[in-house]
């Protein structure tokens, strides 16, 4: 597999200059959601959630995560009602932490820069849409944005890497995936990027991160949003 290019301004400039749309995954390239409420934290309460529901505690393995989608996704092996249940008190806990989330440098520089060539913006996270939409409110960038692909619904099966949310927005937009170019911050994300064949750039917002994008297979990384 070939190495992609990381942080160079021209294979950036290349990748984005040929695409007609351009999806932007939500936490991590747009901003930093859990700034303010850490997603660690979110677990804890997702917990209390479950246990103050009658369901028990969840196993130490998911007390101890600091991933919220980990006990969405042990809520669904306990059945649909313990799932949607869950889903609906983390959608509120990310709703929450819109108003202390901290905006990612440089893209909502690139959302503007983006919206004035004519062409259409789209974001696509596992995120909540109530979340993501709060987001572009708080901050006046919902006339920049066309369209808001994310989670409505406790079933973690059609999250990324899923492609169905990268789908739905190529369908809703009525572009191709040739067409379109997508930025994330995961390994799901160029993975769901790869099943669909949208072209994908991977956001390093870590060192840690370079190798890990680069091997999932991104047209190219870069460790900044600036000047994207």
């Amino acid at each position: 597999m070939t190495t992609p290019p990381v942080d160079d301004p021209e294979a950036l400039r290349h990748i984005l200059g040929q695409a007609d749309a351009l999806f932007l995954d939500f936490d991590g390239p747009v901003c930093d959601l859990f700034a303010g409420l850490p997603a660690s934290a979110v677990v804890d309460q997702l917990c209390v959630v479950l246990a103050d529901g009658g369901y028990g505690d969840p196993p130490p393995e998911i007390e101890k995560s600091s991933d919220p989608f980990d006990v969405l996704k042990y809520a669904a092996t306990l059945g649909e009602t313990e799932a949607d249940y869950v889903n609906a008190a983390f959608t509120a806990l990310e709703t929450e932490a819109v108003a202390t989330a901290r905006p990612t440098r440089g893209a909502h520089d690139l959302v503007r820069n983006w919206s004035s060539t004519g062409r259409q913006l789209a974001i696509v996270s596992n995120n909540s849409k109530a979340a993501v939409e709060a987001y572009l409110v708080l901050h006046d960038l919902g006339r920049f944005v066309a369209y808001v692909s994310a989670r409505q619904w406790a079933d973690s099966r059609l999250l990324k890497p899923s492609p169905h949310l990268l789908n739905d927005a190529l369908r809703t937009l009525h572009f191709v995936a040739s067409n379109a170019v997508f930025i994330g911050d995961s390994v799901s994300d160029i993975e769901a990027a790869r099943a669909v064949g949208v072209m994908s750039i991977g956001y390093a917002s870590k060192a840690a991160k370079i190798e890990s994008l680069s091997v999932a297979g991104p047209a190219a990384v870069t460790t900044t949003m600036v000047g994207v």
